[in-house]
Formats: structure tokens, sequence, C-alpha cells
């Protein structure tokens, strides 16, 4: 099986947060971003952007992009945001809920991007909007996904 890495050259990143980024990233953790081969390309408190395959690894049996590789995508994007924007000394982001549109099919051979945006960032949640598009721009899947803000233990 050949093992994806993620490539951070080309990405825009945020200056603040650059060493933040770089620490998550470390090389001999491996994670979903990797297996289903995300290409992140802008990483800020404010959106995250990530290109997604639809390949085999994304698609159901019918050769069309998988939902749950949809809502991988969407609560990557945001829970790296929100976990951007916390003091992660003392406090972690976590998945408390996420909901999903799938409004257009993908066939196998192309990709999508994956755009996620803060529409509230509080103490003890955040909640994101995130919006899969193909490579031309058409709607795919829209979500909305709750993380909840805890203390570190």
């Amino acid at each position: 099986m050949e093992r994806k890495t993620i490539d951070l050259s080309g990405v825009e990143i945020e200056e603040d947060i650059r060493e933040k980024v770089l620490q998550m990233f470390d090389p001999a953790q491996r994670n979903m971003a990797h297996a289903l081969g995300f290409q992140f390309l802008k990483m800020s408190r404010k959106e995250m952007i990530a290109r997604m395959p639809v390949d085999e690894n994304t698609t159901q049996p019918f050769g069309i992009l998988h939902g749950g590789a949809s809502v991988a995508l969407a609560e990557t994007l945001c829970s790296i945001g929100a976990w951007l924007s916390i003091d992660i000394e003392k406090k972690m982001a976590v998945g408390l809920e996420i909901n999903a549109n799938h409004v257009r099919p993908v066939r196998k051979g192309g990709s999508v991007v994956g755009k996620a945006t803060p529409i509230h960032r509080g103490a003890s949640t955040q909640i994101w909007e995130i919006r899969i598009e193909t490579e031309s721009g058409k709607l795919v899947s829209i979500s909305r996904c709750t993380i909840a803000v805890i203390d570190r233990r």
C-alpha cells in the first residue's frame, strides 16, 4: 500500500499559526487526511481549504463520491480550523455534531474542494459551515459542524 504524506509546500498558512500547523503535521503521526489524500490549500483561523481526490479511497461501489468521505473532509477542515484558534496548552477542540446535505454526485476521476468558515467562535463551542464543490465550483455538499471546546485533561 502506498504511503501518502501531507505536503505543506505551497499551502497558504496564516503567519501567526505557522508553527502550530507544522507541529500538527508531524510526519510520524498518520491520520484520515493521509488515508483519503487530502491536499491542504489554505490554513487559517478564518478559512480552511483542502482538495480531496475522488478515487478508489473516497467512492462508494457505484463509482461516485461517498457521502462519508465528504463528511470526513468537512469535519477535518472545521476541527483543524477550531484547533488553530484555541490555546492548545489548556483546551481541546472536539466534534460535537455534524450534518450534511449531499446535492450533487461526483464521478470517480476528479477531485472536490472543501471550504470551511466559522459562523460562531465562542469560549465553549464553535460552529463552522463547510461547502464542498467540484473544481468548477458546483456545490456537491454543504455541512454544518459544531465543535466543543473543552479543558485539556
